[in-house]
Order: C-alpha cells, then sequence, then structure tokens
C-alpha cells in the first residue's frame, strides 16, 4: 500500500512538516519525494524524520540539473537518497523503496527477484533478436 500527496516546503510547510515529524506514526516505512527547480523538499522531511527519504529530481528549467543538485547537496547527518531526474527516477525510486522493505519482507523480495529475471530475459530476447540475422557475417 502507498499514499500520494502534493505537499510544498515553501507553500505548504505547516502540512509537509506534519506529515514528515508523524509519517512513522502513521505506519510509512519510506518516503519518496520529488520536486522540481531548486526545491527543497526532500532535505526539508529528511530533516524531520527518521525515515528513509528518497528524493526524485523532477525535470524542470534546467532540465533537472537544478533540483538534481537541491536534493542530493544534503549536510552531514541528514541523508536523502538521490536517484535519475525525472520518469526514471520515479521507478528507481519505487524500486529502491521495495528493495529497503524486501529487508523484512521475503515475499516482497521474491517479487523484486522475479522482476529483475524478467528485465534480464527481455534484454538478451532483444539482443537474440538484434543478432539473429547477423550470425556467419
Amino acid at each position: 500500500p502507498h499514499e500520494v500527496h502534493i505537499y510544498s516546503a515553501h507553500r505548504t510547510p505547516d502540512v509537509t512538516l506534519d506529515f514528515a515529524k508523524h509519517a512513522h506514526e502513521k505506519g510509512f516505512q519510506v518516503i519518496i519525494v520529488g520536486a522540481g527547480m531548486a526545491a527543497h523538499l526532500a532535505g526539508v522531511v529528511a530533516a524531520h524524520t527518521l525515515l528513509p527519504v528518497i528524493g526524485v529530481p523532477i525535470d524542470s528549467k534546467l532540465d533537472g540539473l537544478d533540483a538534481l543538485l537541491s536534493t542530493v547537496q544534503m549536510p552531514r547527518g541528514i541523508p536523502v537518497a538521490t536517484v535519475t531526474i525525472g520518469r526514471s527516477g520515479f521507478v528507481n525510486a519505487a524500486l529502491l523503496a521495495a528493495q529497503i522493505l524486501s529487508l523484512s519482507d521475503n515475499s516482497l523480495r521474491k517479487r523484486l527477484k522475479s522482476y529483475r529475471e524478467k528485465m534480464t530475459k527481455k534484454v538478451l530476447e532483444a539482443d537474440r533478436k538484434l543478432n539473429e540475422g547477423r550470425s556467419g557475417s
């Protein structure tokens, strides 16, 4: 199960802080935060919770570089795991969260292993198709 919220470190600071401070009590185990421009949302959330926070820089005016730098540049003691910019970042953030959760959930671990195996088969199948007509040349 998961929830999706739209908060802002600058426009809804009280709501954002309340969420971060009480996320663990509400059953959250990992928080994924997406922010664009030079937003500090992941850092603000991480500063107010002991839960793992994964930051996803969102593509913005500077192709997401500003968001990447503000997400990854956290001071010592307040970690934010940072993934790639944009849509791929959200996929990787979800997978990283699942990996963290799988440490105490064998069923989830098996599903992640199956996902990886399917991914491997898909790449190898694409390689096989690409090289089918090339053997012997």
